[in-house]
């Protein structure tokens, strides 16, 4: 299933991802290592991929995707819905904030961090984990980008109020485990984007921070904070 593409000498790109077009409906299949993921829009093509790969390799059709990659996903007649609520109550428990208070967001509208050089400095190996365990859960949590990825900018030496907000996007994450991504059926394919920026907004360099969210109709399939 997979094709290597030599590119140059030094590079290799391995394509994972594949589409096929018929008419009005598309089979899609995705390879991860030795795992395949696939669907379709009319269910005979999926019938007809599960025989045709079955008949090729010795394979194992595991049935419908529920798990994958650390993704729940719950498919109904209405939609898909993605989330990663048993990976938020693993990193509440794994860092002691199962038990913490609760907030409505996941960092101060007012408050902008900085470097705060005359700050207590913390654990930077602890404060380096929590935030990569948050960077993983964006993947399904697009609310926390934006908060994770401002916090991330001050791994090299991270003093108690950088820990305070990390711990607030955790407080925030205790009162919203389930929530994730909702892709309703039939909705569309129009591709929007929306995007915005904070003009010279960090304290430390005064660049700006730019942010993007794409929609196929009312899915969204990307999104993105970026100084």
């Amino acid at each position: 299933m997979c094709v290597n593409l030599k590119v140059s000498s030094m590079l290799i790109i391995q394509l994972t991802l594949f589409i096929r077009r018929f008419q009005d409906d598309i089979l899609v299949v995705q390879v991860y290592v030795d795992d395949i993921i696939f669907g379709s829009t009319y269910l005979r093509y999926i019938q007809l991929f599960s025989d045709l790969m079955k008949s090729r390799f010795k394979m194992l059709m595991m049935g419908e995707m529920m798990f994958f990659l650390g993704l729940q996903v719950n498919q109904s007649p209405c939609g898909i819905f993605i989330n990663q609520s048993k990976y938020v109550l693993e990193i509440l428990n794994k860092y002691g904030m199962e038990s913490c208070d609760l907030v409505g967001t996941p960092m101060e509208i007012k408050d902008k961090l900085d470097l705060d050089q005359n700050g207590t400095l913390v654990d930077a190996t602890k404060y380096r984990s929590m935030i990569g365990a948050l960077m993983y859960l964006t993947s399904s949590r697009p609310d926390i980008v934006h908060a994770t990825c401002l916090c991330a900018r001050y791994q090299a030496k991270p003093t108690e109020k950088h820990l305070k907000e990390v711990k607030r996007i955790f407080r925030y994450l205790r009162g919203t485990v389930n929530t994730g991504l909702w892709y309703t059926k039939d909705s569309g394919f129009e591709l929007t984007r929306f995007s915005d920026a904070d003009y010279a907004g960090c304290k430390d360099t005064f660049k700006s921070t730019s942010c993007g969210a794409e929609f196929l109709g009312e899915k969204l399939v990307s999104w993105s904070s970026k100084k």
